[in-house]
């Protein structure tokens, strides 16, 4: 079995990481160079950036933090936020992107990741998908979850797959910062329709939260933030209880 992994996530605001509860009530996390190279160096097998006001504000990512960031770290990178065209990929894989997450432009436009994929390959293409339940189904929203759509997350996840996104990075906006655990039934069903990767986001307060993305969830990958921003969870301890667990992490 491939090794489960751990992701740190930095939320960008203003240039700062910032983290909330269910997207709102956002509050200061740190510098995010400086959150970065802590979790390079604290065993982070990946991290991703996302500029979460990027596309409400109709801007670019900061392809100059971009750069700041991959020069301080040796862990794969993904960055988020903005980003539209093969023009928006092209410069952050030069300045250090190893990975680029498209989420509302890839939804209005879905032709983007056939564009992305026969340019830039699979491996660099993540697709973000951002849903909540309403009326019991799991429907994507856009925007850094403002604006909800008619689109249903487990036939938008087959669509992506189809046209040849190499992972899908699913956040539950209900559980996002609540810290009462990952959306494992939705996660489980995601893991068992698709054939790549799903990194699991929202809802991580505890270890065991954790194991439980990874057993009953059948994620690839578990991605939070407030948890390792505020030092609840040390990324040691974790993939040392992972692996006790006999969940296969890289120590």
């Amino acid at each position: 079995m491939l090794a489960k992994r751990i992701i740190p996530c930095l939320d960008i605001k203003d240039g700062r990481t910032v983290k909330g509860v269910n997207f709102v009530d956002l509050r200061d996390a740190g510098d995010p160079v400086e959150l970065a190279e802590i979790y390079s160096r604290e065993g982070a097998d990946e991290l991703v950036f996302l500029d979460i006001s990027a596309t409400e504000q109709k801007r670019k990512t900061l392809a100059d933090l971009v750069y700041r960031i991959g020069e301080k770290i040796n862990i794969p990178f993904t960055v988020g936020g903005g980003i539209s065209s093969v023009e928006d990929v092209d410069v952050l894989l030069q300045n250090g992107a190893d990975k680029v997450s498209i989420n509302s432009s890839a939804v209005k436009n879905p032709q983007l990741i056939n564009d992305l994929v026969a340019k830039f390959g699979s491996q660099c293409i993540v697709v973000a998908i951002d849903a909540k339940q309403v009326d019991g189904k799991w429907m994507v929203h856009l925007v850094g979850g403002k604006v909800p759509t008619e689109v249903e997350l487990f036939s938008w996840a087959k669509e992506v797959e189809l046209r040849g996104a190499g992972e899908i990075l699913f956040t539950s906006m209900d559980h996002d910062g609540t810290k009462g655990g990952f959306a494992n039934g939705a996660l489980a069903r995601l893991s068992s329709e698709r054939n790549i990767p799903i990194i699991a986001s929202g809802g991580a307060g505890t270890i065991q939260h954790f194991a439980d993305a990874f057993t009953k969830g059948r994620a690839d990958a578990a991605l939070a933030a407030s948890v390792f921003h505020f030092k609840e969870i040390e990324i040691k301890d974790l993939k040392a209880a992972l692996g006790k667990g006999n969940i296969p992490v890289r120590q």
